[in-house]
């Protein structure tokens, strides 16, 4: 886990071809990062922010290569009601969580189960969110023994 004054942060990988179109949105690499703090995984998406407390997340995996259209600009599945923030088509980090978070749409009447990102190093992200999951996992396993004797 970050400490407190640790914060580590993913860039968005953006194909050069979606630069232009992706950029009328606001999305745009100096506006798209992921951030894993002491408590948070917080993205920024252009005009987008998704928030989510680390206990929260399941578990992590990489995904791709993608259809170019399944996987540009803000994406929700209809399949599954996953939500894509992508700015490539190459592959990216799916983070599922226990919790279904707000995402795309202002209201959060709709929640998203998993969340796709399109990061620069999504294998390292998604190591790093999974060593999250499992020690987060593992703190409350312990708990739950401890609590089981009382």
């Amino acid at each position: 886990m970050p400490s407190q004054a640790e914060v580590e942060r993913y860039e968005f990988a953006f194909d050069d071809r979606l630069r232009r179109p992706l950029s009328l949105l606001g999305i745009r690499p100096d506006t798209c990062h992921a951030l894993i703090t002491a408590s948070r995984l917080v993205v920024r998406f252009g005009p987008w922010t998704v928030r989510s407390p680390l206990e929260n997340i399941a578990g992590a995996e990489v995904t791709g290569p993608y259809a170019a259209w399944k996987a540009t600009g803000v994406r929700i599945s209809w399949a599954d009601r996953g939500l894509t923030l992508g700015t490539s088509a190459a592959q990216g980090v799916c983070i599922r969580f226990h919790r279904p978070i707000r995402g795309a749409e202002p209201t959060g009447l709709l929640r998203h189960p998993g969340l796709t990102l399109t990061l620069a190093d999504s294998p390292g992200a998604a190591r790093r969110l999974a060593e999250i999951a499992a020690a987060l996992r593992g703190q409350v396993a312990v708990g739950a023994g401890r609590d089981a004797g009382r």
